[in-house]
């Protein structure tokens, strides 16, 4: 296992960390940074989005459903990464606890589906789907 192999695999890591907790931030520009330029979003709770036009306007809603007292905590855990060159695929499985009103609950488990891109030297998503157990509704967003 080469060095390069393994700065990758900590920079698809720390992707993927920085993505939910921006979520969970209502944090809009890193979300937005976390694309390509040409990047797509594909969740059945928030719907298809692609551009970063788009993917700005799907964290903006995200974050006024923050900002109105709705938390979200992503969890996210084994990530499974296959890096060819500067491309890679990568999933991992998906736990969200939604908090809201003084009230707690677990929503859909789930998995990440992406295809990766590096430029610059710096790895984004180039295409996430997210696939859900079951169908949520995130009233709100």
């Amino acid at each position: 296992m080469s060095l390069e192999y393994l700065e990758d695999r900590l920079a698809i890591n720390d992707l993927f960390v920085r993505y939910t907790t921006a979520l969970d931030r209502g944090d809009v520009e890193t979300i937005v940074d976390c694309f390509t330029p040409d990047g797509s979003l594909d969740s059945p709770a928030v719907g298809q989005h692609a551009g970063h036009a788009a993917i700005r306007a799907f964290a903006e809603r995200f974050a006024r459903f923050h900002e109105r007292g709705a938390q979200l905590r992503h969890v996210i855990s084994n990530l499974a990464v296959e890096i060819d060159d500067n491309q890679a695929r990568a999933t991992c499985y998906l736990l969200n606890v939604l908090t809201r009103n003084g009230q707690s609950e677990l929503l859909a488990p789930g998995r990440y589906e992406c295809e990766l891109v590096k430029t610059g030297g710096k790895w984004r998503f180039q295409r996430r789907v997210v696939i859900l157990d079951h169908d949520i509704t995130l009233d709100g967003i």
